[in-house]
């Protein structure tokens, strides 16, 4: 949600209203029409006609023989861009993908992006179920996820308090903390046991565990390490994923301190 007061006087409408129009057809996958696109953008035709051409023409959105829109395929390149960007250093792809090679676990890189909590790279492991959302750039359900309890455990109580206030603590399960003071509880027995940890609050039957890779006055320069696998696996094995994801981190802070 963007917020009206801190709209930059120098706004260009035109290149807002763009974007407005590439939200709307990235969230219908079937495709919308023009009209349909004016519609939910609170454009007019005449404008929402003007904006989709130039997209098209761009290869944002494609034009089907049905008359409706979709996500063009630069959008894709500009995602990998984004992913290389994030990623860091080919040698951070490497451990990981090793990682959950060795384990069989999906791992995950994150790191504050924009103030916020963000997946910034991974490597899916055939043990771990499948988690469709947590890609690069997935910055939703800090709070649910041992990734985001890792990140913002780096945070004093009241950085932590305005985080969650801005962003929120949805309920995903109903396993998931909904409250700061249940919050905090948790990220201090995370603390206790050197690394967070998170059953079945993001997704039901999965567990997580994360570590942090490195600390840094900046917070975004802040890392940490992530592993995803079935709640039960975790329940019974915490104290060898601890070891591991303790090695691969400091496998990782090794590598981005080469690479610094």
């Amino acid at each position: 949600m963007r917020d009206p007061l801190a709209e930059p006087s120098d706004l260009i409408r035109s290149v807002s209203r763009a974007l407005r129009v590439l939200e709307a057809v990235g969230r219908a996958p079937r495709g919308l029409t023009v009209k349909q696109i004016a519609r939910r953008c609170e454009l007019t035709v005449a404008t929402t006609y003007h904006l989709v051409r130039t997209l098209a023409y761009e290869g944002y959105v494609i034009r089907r023989e049905d008359g409706t829109y979709i996500v063009g395929l630069e959008v894709a390149d500009r995602y990998r861009e984004l992913v290389a960007a994030f990623r860091g250093p080919a040698t951070v792809g490497e451990s990981l993908r090793r990682a959950a090679m060795e384990t069989g676990y999906s791992h995950y890189v994150g790191r504050f992006v924009g103030g916020r909590v963000a997946i910034t790279a991974s490597a899916e492991g055939p043990r771990s179920p499948y988690l469709e959302d947590l890609v690069p750039g997935f910055d939703d359900g800090a709070h649910a996820t041992a990734l985001g309890k890792a990140l913002l455990s780096t945070l004093t109580p009241d950085q932590r308090f305005r985080y969650l206030k801005e962003w929120g603590m949805r309920s995903f399960t109903a396993q998931t903390l909904t409250t700061p003071e249940a919050f905090e509880a948790d990220l201090a027995a995370g603390d206790r046991r050197g690394m967070q940890l998170e059953m079945g609050q993001y997704r039901q039957g999965v567990g997580c565990a994360a570590v942090l890779v490195s600390s840094d006055k900046d917070m975004e320069r802040r890392v940490v390490l992530a592993c995803a696998m079935p709640a039960a696996e975790l329940m019974t094995t915490a104290r060898v994923v601890r070891n591991r994801l303790a090695s691969v981190a400091k496998e990782l802070s090794e590598a981005m301190a080469a690479d610094a």
